[in-house]
């Protein structure tokens, strides 16, 4: 996400066109530059403003400006062509001011084979010279002149009401002894983080720092009960940056503190 210094110092936009190989677990951000995504090998999951898709080969999607979005591949491999568009400006072509309005109406889009293959051709030769920075932009600008005439809307679905609970509470479980962001929450259940917080506090009635809290501290409880750690080692095993930290929580979440917790309810 954008900080106010990148709102007075914009961050320089990437590449015209890049390929990039996704892994298999979800990420979630924004950035002030509109997307054009294309799939080119194995799937991907996207979710863009609460709409979300698997994409294809063939396949792809538009992020606008500043749009908390989601993605991450599923089981293989996935590579996905990444066209990114300056902001369009007065002078600019028809062409580039409808890309980046087209999310508003489809997001998702299906490419015809006659686009595809071109698209297959400019890859390889971007494979083939990577630092090309003058074949990069050749291929954005190719793949943008041709989209508008190439592509047709597909079918996608909102993004259900309710999150993956479980999926979530496996994603915390198995990260709990490292710091957990907001937006790594979210990623693991394909939402925006605004979006997510919203949602998470509607259906849960607390905030996720809240939620991932109560599970440090249970499972500090546990850990205590259970007599084979100092507390030093299970501050650190439970996730919080120091002993001190871990004490202040833990006594303002029970009113006692964790040696006194272990004194009393520990086994001797």
């Amino acid at each position: 996400m954008p900080d106010s210094k990148s709102l007075t110092n914009p961050i320089p936009l990437p590449r015209p066109a890049e390929i990039i190989t996704l892994p298999s677990y979800k990420n979630c951000h924004d950035h002030q530059y509109t997307q054009v995504v294309i799939g080119l090998k194995g799937q991907v999951e996207f979710e863009v403003a609460g709409r979300g898709n698997i994409v294809g080969p063939g396949q792809g999607c538009v992020v606008v400006a500043c749009s908390d979005h989601a993605f991450g591949g599923i089981a293989c491999q996935s590579d996905i062509l990444v066209l990114n568009l300056p902001t369009p400006q007065r002078h600019d072509p028809l062409m580039l001011q409808k890309i980046n309005q087209l999310a508003h109406c489809d997001t998702y889009f299906q490419l015809d084979a006659q686009i595809q293959k071109l698209i297959q051709m400019l890859v390889q030769e971007m494979q083939s010279n990577p630092d090309d920075l003058l074949l990069s932009r050749a291929c954005n600008d190719t793949v943008i002149a041709l989209l508008q005439r190439h592509i047709s809307a597909f079918q996608t679905g909102k993004k259900e009401s309710r999150f993956d609970l479980e999926t979530l509470d496996r994603y915390i479980n198995q990260h709990l002894s490292h710091k957990i962001s907001i937006a790594q929450l979210a990623g693991s259940v394909f939402l925006g983080e605004s979006q997510f917080h919203l949602m998470f506090k509607e259906q849960m009635g607390i905030t996720p720092h809240q939620y991932v809290l109560n599970k440090r501290i249970n499972l500090a409880k546990k850990l205590i009960n259970q007599g084979h750690l100092n507390l030093s080692q299970i501050s650190e095993l439970v996730g919080f940056s120091s002993q001190s930290s871990f004490t202040h929580r833990f006594t303002r979440a029970l009113g006692i503190s964790p040696s006194q917790y272990k004194k009393q309810y520990s086994p001797s």
